[in-house]
């Protein structure tokens, strides 16, 4: 298969340096090799195909932006092209290493003890290890503060119960960082571990989105977590929140990759399907419209992802800015997709081509990691000082 030739109606490359251009390339040619020839099968029978960790791992795409523990210190814009070039593979697939690297990872990284450090991120780099992050629950989805998961203490241990739902990698997880409220209603992460009696997970099933991925419940039942399973370093909500911006941040970034697939797709059918006089398709203004559409919001989409990238290199960037990125960025995705399956016509259903199955994955990009409308009140607040939650 002939390597995906890009998207760039403005020079956006000129930007980039080598390094970057590196980055991107080799994910790019993974996704390429390794995603596309089997994806559309993998997404058909509801199935991850767990058999990509280890080459994952041996680029280096776990934990990527991270230093030390043999992560790959990619810069956050180094990452992001990363996530892009996943994410036009699969947003399971890009799901699966956003889980890994922010929303597990990251905290142990950032919060959790040297014990903890050493014990898991070297194991989840490689790939040996599989991670998954419990915030949401079944009743809590926008509102992660009325959480209602419970740790007591008890001794040397944690006593929690509760439930998660709707949790990337669950069922295949060695290590669940799981967030609960202590006795002092205090939000705490806990690294819950595969086989602890009380701990339990699920897969849901029935899914016409995200089906290369697993989506998962757990339930905790009177686990007995040891004491120096707490990440130490941090309490409160701003503990998850700060995960969350992590992943949002390569969202943000894969949504520009699913548009770019549905763009190219439509492009190149629409330049050789041909109707009315024997004339493609691409020939017609309606249908050129529509392609205008997308490359200009794919083009703005580049932009703004490379400036809070840029911002989060130099440690400027606000959670706003994370929010404007990854509410636009998944927007245009969306939009994208049933523009270019409008363009495909009947064809655009079925999986010979890769636009409805975009399609149904934005659809759960779009919702998770924070709603749209979510993102435009953090946004909201950002640029009025009043809150509306």
């Amino acid at each position: 298969m002939p390597s995906f030739p890009g998207v760039d109606f403005l020079d956006f490359d000129s930007l980039l340096s080598d390094e970057e251009k590196l980055a991107r390339q080799t994910a790019r040619q993974f996704v390429d090799d390794a995603i596309m020839p089997i994806i559309e099968q993998y997404n058909r029978e509801g199935k991850f195909p767990v058999q990509l960790v280890p080459q994952m791992a041996d680029l280096g795409l776990f934990g990527a932006s991270l230093k030390g523990y043999g992560c790959a210190g990619m810069s956050n814009v180094e990452y992001g092209l990363v996530t892009q070039e996943l994410e036009r593979g699969d947003s399971g697939l890009r799901s699966f290493v956003s889980v890994q690297s922010a929303l597990v990872m990251y905290p142990i990284h950032a919060f959790g003890s040297d014990a903890q450090k050493d014990k898991w991120l070297p194991l989840l780099q490689q790939g040996k290890a599989i991670g998954c992050f419990g915030l949401t629950e079944p009743q809590f989805g926008s509102n992660p503060g009325g959480m209602l998961a419970r740790a007591v203490k008890k001794g040397d241990s944690y006593i929690l119960n509760g439930e998660k739902m709707w949790i990337t990698n669950g069922s295949i997880s060695d290590v669940a960082v799981i967030w609960a409220k202590t006795e002092d209603d205090k939000i705490r992460g806990f690294l819950v571990e595969k086989g602890t009696p009380g701990y339990k997970a699920w897969d849901v099933h029935g899914k016409y989105s995200l089906r290369a991925s697993v989506t998962s419940g757990l339930a905790m039942t009177d686990c007995k977590i040891p004491a120096e399973n707490l990440l130490p370093g941090v309490e409160g909500l701003k503990g998850p929140l700060s995960c969350l911006n992590q992943a949002r941040y390569g969202i943000g970034w894969g949504g520009i990759g699913a548009a770019m697939a549905c763009y190219d797709t439509a492009l190149t059918y629409a330049k050789q399907r041909k109707q009315f006089d024997n004339k493609p398709i691409a020939s017609h203004q309606l249908v050129q419209e529509k392609l205008v559409w997308m490359i200009t919001e794919i083009t703005k989409a580049q932009f703004l992802a490379l400036q809070v990238g840029r911002l989060k290199d130099k440690g400027r960037v606000h959670p706003s800015h994370i929010s404007m990125m990854k509410m636009n960025n998944v927007w245009v995705a969306r939009e994208s997709a049933s523009r270019a399956r409008e363009i495909l016509g009947a064809n655009g259903i079925v999986d010979d081509y890769c636009v409805m199955r975009h399609m149904n994955n934005i659809e759960s990009v779009y919702t998770y990691e924070g709603t749209h409308d979510i993102h435009k009140l953090i946004i909201g607040e950002r640029i009025t000082g009043i809150s509306a939650f």
